[in-house]
Formats: C-alpha cells, sequence, structure tokens
C-alpha cells in the first residue's frame, strides 16, 4: 500500500485540544448570546417604563398599581405604596364644604410638630378673609412612627384638632419618604371636601406666606388647569448614591425630570386635585413628591405656569428692608422661630410701605 493511501490519524492529544477549543467557543457564543438577550429585555423594560410614564391619559383604563396594604413598603426603596386606599384617622368632613373658602391653604407637618402649627396659627394663618376672599388653612398629618411615644403623641394631636379644628390625619406612616403618599392624600382630600374652592396650595411649614399677595395674584389668575410656584425644567437626575435625592436609573431611566413646581410651596385651581389623583393610577410614584406632581401633569398634558409677577422665592436673601416683605409671595426660613421674627417685620413693612 503507497503512503498516500494510509488514513492519517491525529495523535490523542491533538484530538482533546481541538475539542477542548470547540467547547470554550460553544460557551462562549452561549454567554455571548445570554447577555445581548438580557441588555435586550432590559433596554426594552426601560423604555417602556419611559414611554408609560409620559403618554397621554386616554378612555381606555391602564390597570392600577398593585395596592401595598398601609404600612408595608414596596421591593423598591425609590417607590412608595401608592395608590392605595388610606383614610383619615383625624378629619373636617365638612368644614370646607361649609365655608366654601376661595383658598385652602395645606400645609404637610409631622404629628410631632406642634410648634410649626402654633406659629403658622399665629402668623400667615391668622389671614382668614383677605381682599372681601374667605382663606382656610389645614395641617396635613401622617401617623406618628415607633419610638415617639404614640399614645400620648395622638392625645395631644386629638386635642389639638378639637381646639383648632385644623388637623387632617391619614393612615400613612408620616415619614420623609412618604411625602408624596402625603401629598396625594392631601389632593384626595381636597376633591372631595372642597367642592366649591377656586383654589389650593400646597405650603411648607418654614415658609413665610404673603396671603395677601397671593390672593392679589389669583383674582387675576385662570380658574382652570393651572399650577405655579417656584418652576423648575430640565433638572438632572441624581445619579449619585450619597444624594437625598438619589433615583436608580431603573426607577426613572431618563436623564432629566419634566418641568415642576417646588415642593416648598405651589398654588393650583381646584380642577387639578381629581386629575393628578386619577393619573395617579397610570404613574408611578416616586418618593420625591413634587418631581411625581410634575409626571403627573405631564401624563395630562398640562404644563406649570410661571407666576406672572414672580414673587415665588426660595431662600431669604441677606437683606430684607426696602420692604421686602410686602413684595414676595413665599420665601424659605430656617425654622418656625424665625417666622414669628419675619411675621412681625412683615407687619412693621405693611405699616411703613403704604
Amino acid at each position: 500500500m503507497q503512503n498516500s493511501d494510509v488514513k492519517r490519524t491525529k495523535p490523542p492529544w491533538k484530538r482533546f485540544r481541538q475539542w477542548r477549543f470547540i467547547s470554550v467557543l460553544l460557551v462562549s457564543i452561549g454567554i455571548l448570546l445570554f447577555t445581548l438577550y438580557n441588555s435586550r429585555t432590559e433596554s426594552f423594560t426601560l423604555l417602556r417604563s419611559s414611554f408609560v410614564s409620559s403618554k397621554p391619559l386616554t378612555s381606555e383604563a391602564t390597570p392600577a398599581l398593585p395596592q401595598v396594604p398601609t404600612g408595608e413598603h414596596p421591593s423598591s426603596p425609590y417607590t412608595v405604596p401608592y395608590p392605595h386606599p388610606y383614610h383619615f384617622t383625624l378629619d373636617q368632613p365638612s368644614r370646607c364644604r361649609q365655608e366654601s373658602p376661595f383658598l385652602v391653604l395645606m400645609v404637610p407637618v409631622a404629628p410631632s410638630n406642634r410648634e410649626a402649627r402654633d406659629v403658622i396659627r399665629s402668623t400667615w394663618g391668622t389671614e382668614t378673609t383677605v381682599m372681601g376672599q374667605a382663606v382656610n388653612h389645614y395641617f396635613v398629618l401622617g401617623q406618628p412612627r415607633d419610638g415617639e411615644n404614640v399614645e400620648q403623641l395622638q392625645k395631644q394631636v386629638l386635642e389639638e384638632s378639637q381646639t383648632h379644628g385644623d388637623i387632617l390625619q391619614s393612615s400613612f406612616l408620616d415619614s420623609y419618604k412618604n411625602l408624596t403618599i402625603k401629598t396625594m392624600v392631601m389632593f384626595e382630600w381636597l376633591t372631595s371636601h372642597c367642592p366649591n374652592t377656586s383654589y389650593a396650595m400646597k405650603v411648607d411649614s418654614d415658609i413665610f406666606l404673603n396671603v395677601r399677595n397671593l390672593v392679589d395674584m389669583l383674582l387675576k389668575s385662570p380658574r382652570q388647569l393651572y399650577m405655579t410656584g417656584v418652576v423648575v425644567r430640565d433638572a438632572a437626575v441624581m445619579r449619585n448614591v450619597d444624594s437625598k435625592w438619589f433615583l436608580p436609573v431603573s426607577e426613572f431611566p431618563e436623564p432629566s425630570y419634566p418641568t415642576y413646581a417646588m415642593g416648598l410651596g405651589y398654588v393650583f385651581s381646584m380642577d387639578l386635585p381629581q386629575k393628578i389623583v386619577e393619573a395617579s393610577s397610570h404613574v408611578k410614584a416616586v418618593y420625591i413628591e413634587d418631581v411625581y406632581v410634575g409626571l403627573c401633569l405631564r401624563y395630562l398634558g398640562i404644563q406649570v405656569s410661571d407666576p406672572p409677577t414672580g414673587g415665588f422665592g426660595t431662600f431669604k436673601p441677606e437683606v430684607t428692608d426696602n420692604c421686602y416683605w410686602t413684595k414676595v409671595i413665599t420665601t424659605m426660613l430656617w425654622d418656625s422661630n424665625e417666622l414669628k421674627n419675619t411675621w412681625t417685620a412683615y407687619e412693621t413693612q405693611t405699616r411703613q410701605c403704604l
């Protein structure tokens, strides 16, 4: 037999190397395909999340978010259990309907912060009739947290409610991460309790509020689809995990927020609360409350308006003479004690700056 007709066989060590190479190649291809599949799935999920949070409201109702029992938090620390059938444990069921105020001021505050409530009652909360228009105020509370001597604190809040008639307390846990819940139950309450009111305002307890300037502005403002305050546009989403307002891409994939009014104090026409509550069934509730209201408004296709005369300020300037307090609508202060002194300055300037 000639050499050319002899069937050549590879040595065993060469066959082993060949099969090892093929095995490694097949495993690598499998890993690559698996990675690409997961990447495409994640991208689709993020894109769908962005689409759902921004599409306009239609007659085809999207299923509401799963309801989470009171006190139980969702799997993500950046979302909150809303919508949910929270209920008011302390209420003023008929006051707003009976008094039919032009403007209702809603102040979110912790149950333990009695000082802030008392200071407001003795300063801008005394403004109950302005330019012939009735003005009401209410304090919005959640439930005390563990370690706050809950039973004694609840007794004090109940007595305070009976004395002043301005406490609204709901069944959620009062905490910073639940401010979105507090804001949404505020909208729910306004929808069901104030049918004859023209405007409402959400205003923080550390804010100086010039009610006269506010009412004067509102008398010239639109009565429908209107919200104004300190308007924020194109704010970057905080991706630094050390930030108080951190949101991961998995919860909010867009690089910037839609336009919204800062939560320190924004005013709105009374057709908006019900619309925002309805939109909340279609927009995932993040814990940053003013951003969430902006997301609901975007879903509805409603724009936040700049105030016609400015006046909505943030931090207190170094110089507040030259009738400063008579010209602004809001200014952020350090605490309730500063509000006492600020109100004295405001009353003095009111007399001097006629």
